[in-house]
């Protein structure tokens, strides 16, 4: 049940109609590229997450607390 020659032909008229000549050749590159930067992230996504391992962003002190660096985010806070 897909869509028939004179089906695409309608729509491809509609199309052009609607978005001249001129704005189709770019509208279907803009929507190429979208969809490669679509897969390219996923893809991107999945490997990564394997391969990166997430650090603390502190160090363990020996009675089990979190001691963060904030000296350096504290001097421009203090009034």
């Amino acid at each position: 049940m897909g869509l028939k020659m004179s089906e695409i032909l309608l729509i491809m008229a509609v199309l052009l109609l609607l978005f001249g000549a001129t704005r189709l050749p770019q509208l279907g590159s803009s929507l190429g590229s979208a969809i490669r930067n679509f897969k390219r992230g996923f893809s991107d996504e999945g490997s990564s997450s394997d391969s990166d391992e997430k650090k603390p962003s502190g160090t363990l002190a020996s009675n089990g607390t979190v001691e963060k660096d904030a000296t350096a985010r504290s001097t421009s806070h203090q009034g």
